[in-house]
């Protein structure tokens, strides 16, 4: 499970570095600061996923959730979002180093 979950994060940081080389592209050409927001790079790479999310989201959960929480998030730029996922899963992942091996010889 927690290899699963290592390898998660890993995907979610690279993906962050991608979103992120690409901000910084995006800003060089246009000499101005350029953030892609999580919803629309989410709406460049699956729009149907983003709407079957949202109806999703209203049916099972509640529909002032997704207004309230799903587009304060969508509004944030992408590659922040997919550093904190990949932070959040390493975080779940990680293993203390014993305290028995530290001492021993």
């Amino acid at each position: 499970m927690r290899f699963l979950l290592r390898f998660a994060s890993l995907v979610a940081l690279v993906v962050a570095v991608i979103a992120g080389t690409i901000d910084s592209i995006q800003s060089v050409a246009a000499s101005a600061v350029v953030l892609t927001p999580m919803g629309d790079a989410w709406n460049d790479v699956s729009p149907s996923s983003l709407a079957s999310l949202r109806s999703m989201i209203a049916y099972y959960i509640h529909p002032r959730f997704y207004d309230m929480a799903m587009q304060w998030l969508l509004f944030q730029p992408a590659f922040a979002v997919f550093l904190v996922v990949s932070l959040l899963l390493w975080m779940v992942a990680y293993k203390r180093p014993s305290l028995a091996a530290r001492f021993t010889a």
